[in-house]
């Protein structure tokens, strides 16, 4: 009862304030912010885990393999960024990391367990109160009721492919979780699109728009649609170099890692249920007297194919939304973004899945399109975080960063100016411990890398309760960039260790991250840290 007075008191206070200004921000129809040219309508689109290795616009092997023409077309008339990280490499404290500008230890959404409180300060808020139409469609994965927007139609949890399930605002009463949804036939990135483009059309033309535009894919089981089934039929997928990585005291790695076994394994037991009953597309080929590498590769060549096929969905839809943009008169004055929430292993290390700190979980891909300002077929160098989001957003919308958010706009980086106080590191941290995918966090800058892999659960909901033995990693980028050969040991790099653990240590200090409440923590600083 008290928030909903005070929020009713602050927005009368900023309905005052933008009378005089002659910006009308509680106004049901926003006509004077509309016409503002210096408020931009924002389409953001995000897929899940849909890596950068494979968008065909960052090189590597899947280069020439990807169907990206609507990813390109975005490179080639926007900026691509070359160095967006995650500070969270998994699902939910990503989005919520986007929202809410913070990261875990302050907005508490650490695991995939978590939530984002509705009455939690989220960036889409301050958009709605200042004149956006606000709205969501796709994935939401933050359990709760979706906050700050004008419309929603989100699949509940993870929600399906096929003939998706989608709980939309006025329809009928929230379900938390993965309740409620009345079914959509198709497949869930064409559903997605189609909602998009719907809502575009018939929403109040008045106000600038901000749509959240959130795909399902290309997370496992990185099912496509049928158009796409024979694509790479006939085809070879080039491998990772470091596909065969089977032990981790080869590398001097500190953890297993999720290992394409697990994969395998899944395909087997998926391979043996009716065909109506599947949970993965198509069927894992004969796998009969093959050796442990034969069926590496085996499991390889079928999870990248599926993966790519279902990226292929994506851009597919992405066109949809810009060609819509284009007919209806809007591109220009639209910035659209192209994301996925974190990265993903497509075979390196030997791995599947996320949340590590190495560059394939950690980075973010990232293209922006804002033909107003920002030049065709740019690459950006600086390190951008996924806090740093909504600080952008809300300075396209031209409302001022608000305080809840610790990230900061780069749209003078996009514009190619150069801030000279800009970051050269970023602080990750992975919470969700398991033993074979340890909590840990770490600090990378434009060369090194450094983490500590912790191995505790703390009081993490979902973390196993296993502890791991505290170990550190080190890689330099520039010699090793597929971080193969853990250096930590490495006599040539003792002092650039010191020298990074000393800047860790600041930088944990300085965004509020160290441990103060775990003393298990800090027996372990104590004895591993020098």
């Amino acid at each position: 009862m008290y928030l909903r007075r005070l929020s009713k008191i602050l927005c009368g206070i900023a309905f005052i304030y933008f009378l005089i200004s002659g910006l009308s921000s509680c106004s049901k129809r926003g006509d004077s912010t509309a016409q503002n040219p210096d408020r931009p309508n924002i389409l953001f689109i995000m897929s899940d885990d849909h890596t950068s290795q494979a968008w065909g616009v960052y090189g590597g092997g899947l280069e020439d393999f990807a169907y990206n023409k609507n990813i390109k077309r975005l490179t080639e008339e926007g900026a691509l960024l070359q160095n967006a990280f995650c500070t969270n490499s998994i699902c939910v404290p990503s989005r919520g990391a986007i929202l809410t500008g913070q990261y875990s230890h302050k907005n508490d959404i650490y695991t995939l367990s978590d939530y984002l409180n509705p009455d939690s300060s989220n960036i889409v808020k301050v958009l709605q109160t200042s004149g956006y139409e606000t709205a969501i469609i796709g994935k939401w994965h933050l359990k709760k009721e979706p906050t700050g927007f004008d419309h929603y139609s989100v699949l509940p949890g993870q929600g399906g492919y096929n003939n998706p399930k989608l709980k939309t605002k006025g329809k009928e009463p929230w379900q938390d979780h993965n309740k409620g949804g009345i079914a959509y036939e198709g497949f869930s990135s064409d559903v997605i699109g189609d909602h998009s483009i719907e809502w575009l059309q018939n929403r109040n033309s008045d106000k600038p728009f901000f749509l959240m535009t959130h795909f399902k894919a290309t997370h496992e089981p990185f099912d496509y649609p049928e158009r796409f089934e024979d694509m790479y039929a006939d085809i070879e997928i080039p491998e990772p170099a470091s596909l065969l990585d089977f032990n981790p005291e080869t590398t001097e790695r500190s953890f297993i890692g999720q290992k394409l076994e697990v994969l395998y394994q899944r395909y087997l037991k998926d391979r043996k249920k009716p065909s109506e009953k599947r949970f993965y597309p198509g069927v894992l080929k004969d796998d009969s007297g093959l050796d442990s590498i034969q069926i590496r590769r085996l499991t390889y060549q079928k999870f990248v194919k599926d993966f790519l096929r279902s990226g292929a969905a994506i851009d597919d839809n992405i066109g949809k939304l810009l060609d819509y943009l284009e007919s209806s008169g809007q591109a220009d004055n639209t910035v659209v973004i192209y994301t996925a929430d974190q990265g993903f292993f497509l075979g390196e290390h030997g791995f599947f899945d996320k949340r590590m700190i190495y560059d394939e979980a950690l980075r973010m891909p990232f293209v922006i399109r804002y033909p107003k300002e920002i030049k065709g077929g740019i690459n950006v160098d600086e390190m951008i975080l996924n806090i740093d989001f909504p600080a952008l957003f809300a300075d396209y919308a031209n409302v001022g960063k608000p305080d809840f958010v610790e990230g900061r706009s780069f749209r003078k980086i996009l514009k190619s100016e150069s801030l000279s106080d800009w970051r050269n590191e970023i602080y990750y941290r992975y919470w969700q411990h398991i033993p074979v995918r340890p909590a840990h966090f770490g600090i990378r800058d434009e060369r090194y890398k450094l983490a500590l892999f912790y191995g505790q659960p703390l009081d993490m909901n979902g973390a196993t309760q296993e502890p791991t033995e505290p170990a550190w990693e080190f890689y330099d980028l520039q010699e090793d960039p597929y971080e193969v050969q853990n250096a930590y040991t490495n006599p040539a790099y003792q002092e650039r260790i010191l020298e990074m653990k000393e800047r860790l240590y600041k930088l944990r200090a300085s965004i509020g991250d160290t441990d103060e409440k775990y003393p298990i923590m800090q027996g372990i600083f104590k004895e591993h840290w020098n």
